[in-house]
């Protein structure tokens, strides 16, 4: 189970963010007029598990008409708006690393970190290729979307999806959702919507796919995504393995000279 977001239809109402809020019961996130554009939320963080992120740009939405211009002369702005949210890999480095077994995976495949194991150790935070988890100032704990998993446990969808006015959130099975998805950018790119693109829906990429991916109008850097992020343990089995190859060779060098020290 997880997330299909359609930044196309995201209307920046916010409503997922204070949903998100009211159910999990997250502690405000400091109320402080950033001056950034309409976006105070900032980023994700342990009190901001859901972030609808504003992006004014210098050009015309695509097929919109400015003083009778259209194409590459056309001129105007637009916005760019988009919910961002913890990706749940399928791969996820997080779970690698968690000393404690807080972090697992849920039956609906998606990555739960449990406050009452969580130690607060961190390792998890720079594991994250995106950047999502965060320690709560003042609790040292990490805290992230759960996806609402006392919600599913029920049959209920989670709170963003349910209380986005646009279905720009959609939740569901993800074959199912990558199929829609699919049809989706096929429909956008018809109305000349050429920039249209999915991101995380790929089950072959660095992290085997995201539980919540997203069609996106832009580069992904643009909405302050990596544009390809990997596993960040992918190397431990090998550095494990050259370690021990080099602690054998170490312990044999140290038997050999023993060794000839004790035949003079």
């Amino acid at each position: 189970m997880g997330f299909f977001t359609d930044t196309s239809v995201c209307i920046g109402c916010k409503a997922c963010e204070v949903a998100c809020k009211e159910w999990n019961a997250i502690p405000e996130d400091g109320l402080t007029f950033t001056g950034m554009s309409y976006d105070n939320t900032i980023g994700l963080g342990a009190d901001s598990w859901r972030h609808v992120a504003f992006i004014e740009q210098d050009k015309p939405l695509a097929g919109q008409v400015t003083g009778g211009v259209t194409g590459e002369d056309a001129q105007g702005m637009r916005w760019l708006m988009a919910s961002d949210v913890c990706k749940h890999c399928t791969e996820a480095a997080c779970l690698d690393v968690c000393p404690t077994g807080s972090l697992f995976r849920t039956e609906f495949g998606t990555v739960v970190v449990q406050e009452d194991i969580c130690n607060g150790c961190g390792y998890c935070v720079p594991a994250c290729p995106y950047g999502v988890i965060d320690q709560r100032h003042g609790d040292g704990r990490v805290w992230k979307c759960t996806l609402c998993y006392d919600r599913l446990e029920v049959g209920q969808q989670p709170a963003c999806a349910k209380a986005c006015p646009t279905d720009s959130i959609q939740f569901g099975p993800l074959d199912e959702l990558r199929e829609r998805a699919a049809l989706r950018v096929d429909q956008l790119h018809e109305a000349g919507v050429t920039e249209a693109r999915l991101y995380g829906h790929d089950p072959q990429d660095g992290v085997g796919g995201d539980g919540a991916f997203f069609l996106l109008l832009d580069e992904p850097e643009v909405y302050g995504l990596p544009p390809d992020p990997v596993v960040t343990t992918r190397d431990l089995p090998r550095m494990w393995k050259l370690t021990a190859v080099a602690a054998v060779s170490l312990a044999a060098s140290v038997a050999a000279a023993f060794a000839r020290r004790a035949g003079r």
